[in-house]
């Protein structure tokens, strides 16, 4: 082999900036850093935690948190929860915030809620039990107390819930010009961030909104109210997150003004709050397709396997059912082995369709992609896709099936269950959702195990059943 080229000092710099570009733009911790971290923690090092703290973002150090043991977690939060800033725990997952704060005085819970706004001060006050949550609302000043009560009086998952009470509203009858100058006299009380000034009458009713911009663009000695407003899209206290983040998605907007039933502006939702609530939702959804709760990750394995348990015992309940249909069938399974080495590929490939075509559905319901209009074109084309693709792995299943035992009617009996049962597959993938949702049901929690019951007994049902009636 020739010797390598050794690289010139200017390739060696712009790999070493690249290499720093690339560190500073990682979006995750190292394994390296956190087990740095961890180490000084055990060795009771506190000028390397603390510095190690100091560098890192908060994003950066809910993600330390989220990724030590318990004991770690524990020690961390217990010796240096000083040197945490309060929006460290609102990059937590729920469980997490609960069994961090648990570690936690009510007393220091109390001021950081304090030093954060109220979205966020809520999302962490929420999960507590109810007792130290009392204990810590006492701690809180008249008035943040008064904000969380009221936030917390609001429906779970809801507007009301997601919303913060720091905004900025003005009369309709100021000019720009007073619009800027009171920004300007009343900077220190104002949003960390916010893109639309809101309108109202005397009564505090939302007469629409402008957004910030357009404030600094304008003329000084513009009014108010001769400007072309901006259609507000006010959102009641009491909506479902799901569809704040639907009608943010649909109206491509930044924020929106939450009123109550008097239309009295109470707060406002922003582009970040509904960026985490449909990451929230979606990982929910998913997670529920198999009963698996969100902060399974970091519950403790007693609480996780009792919750979990429920699920497989259903699971466990269908499956026997299943079997109870293979059962009618002994006698002909005795007489033909071969019947017993096929009929699991036909349920499996019935729940596989059957499991897409569900998918789809979940989505486009959650979606709101979904109505009157098109519920039955949906359904048909799933059933539509499962019969197809039912033929397709009819002519293979059945083919193989035929050489390999040497006999053409298991071949034929193998493809017609394979048909049958991707058709119902996708009739009943795409269609019990939609009739849960219907009925006022979470098709997210239910429909898989009703759709996997619906495929296997068919499947065993038909594959069985024919192979009785043309091999027996």
């Amino acid at each position: 082999m020739g010797k390598a080229q050794e690289k010139e000092p200017e390739e060696l710099e712009k790999q070493d900036d690249a290499s720093a570009v690339s560190e500073e733009t990682s979006v995750h911790l190292t394994d390296e850093e956190i087990n740095d971290v961890v180490g000084a923690l055990k060795a009771e090092d506190s000028d390397v935690v603390h510095s190690a703290l100091d560098e890192l973002g908060p994003a950066d150090i809910a993600e330390l948190i989220e990724k030590i043991k318990q004991e770690d977690r524990n020690t961390l939060i217990q010796l240096y929860s000083d040197a945490l800033d309060p929006s460290v725990f609102t990059e937590m997952d729920t469980e997490l915030i609960r069994l961090t704060l648990s570690e936690m005085p009510a007393l220091q819970i109390a001021e950081m809620i304090s030093d954060l706004e109220t979205d966020d001060a809520l999302l962490l006050i929420e999960p507590l039990h109810p007792t130290l949550q009392k204990e810590v609302l006492r701690n809180l000043s008249h008035q943040t107390r008064t904000a969380m009560e009221e936030g917390l009086s609001f429906p779970e998952d809801s507007a009301g819930r997601l919303m913060r009470r720091e905004m900025v509203a003005i009369p309709e009858f100021w000019t720009i010009g007073k619009t800027i100058d009171y920004l300007r006299s009343v900077s220190d009380e104002l949003p960390e961030d916010f893109f639309d000034v809101f309108i109202i009458d005397p009564a505090y009713r939302l007469k629409g909104e402008i957004p910030l911009s357009r404030v600094i663009s304008a003329k000084r000695s513009e009014k108010i109210m001769d400007l072309n407003l901006r259609e507000p899209h006010p959102i009641p206290a009491d909506m479902d997150q799901e569809d704040v983040a639907h009608l943010f998605r649909r109206e491509n907007i930044v924020s929106a003004p939450v009123v109550d039933e008097n239309n009295r502006l109470i707060g406002t939702i922003t582009i970040d709050d509904v960026v985490d609530v449909i990451d929230k939702e979606a990982q929910e959804d998913l997670l529920r397709l198999v009963g698996v709760d969100q902060g399974d990750l970091y519950r403790a394995v007693i609480s996780t396997a009792s919750a979990r348990f429920r699920w497989l015992f259903i699971n466990l309940l269908t499956a026997i059912f299943a079997s109870i249909v293979i059962s009618f069938f002994d006698a002909t399974i005795e007489q033909i082995v071969a019947l017993a080495i096929l009929m699991p590929i036909v349920a499996s490939m019935g729940g596989n369709a059957g499991t897409q075509a569900l998918t789809v559905a979940v989505r486009a319901i959650a979606t709101h992609q979904l109505s009157g209009t098109n519920t039955m074109r949906v359904i048909w084309k799933e059933t539509l896709v499962g019969a197809i693709n039912g033929v397709l792995f009819a002519v293979i299943t059945g083919l193989t099936a035929a050489f390999w035992f040497s006999s053409a009617t298991l071949g034929m009996v193998i493809a017609s269950a394979m048909i049958i049962n991707l058709l119902v597959a996708g009739l009943f993938g795409a269609g019990i959702p939609i009739v849960l949702n219907t009925m006022g049901s979470d098709p997210a929690v239910s429909s898989t195990v009703l759709l996997t019951t619906i495929t296997d007994v068919v499947g065993f049902l038909a594959f069985l059943g024919l192979a009785a009636l043309f091999l027996i």
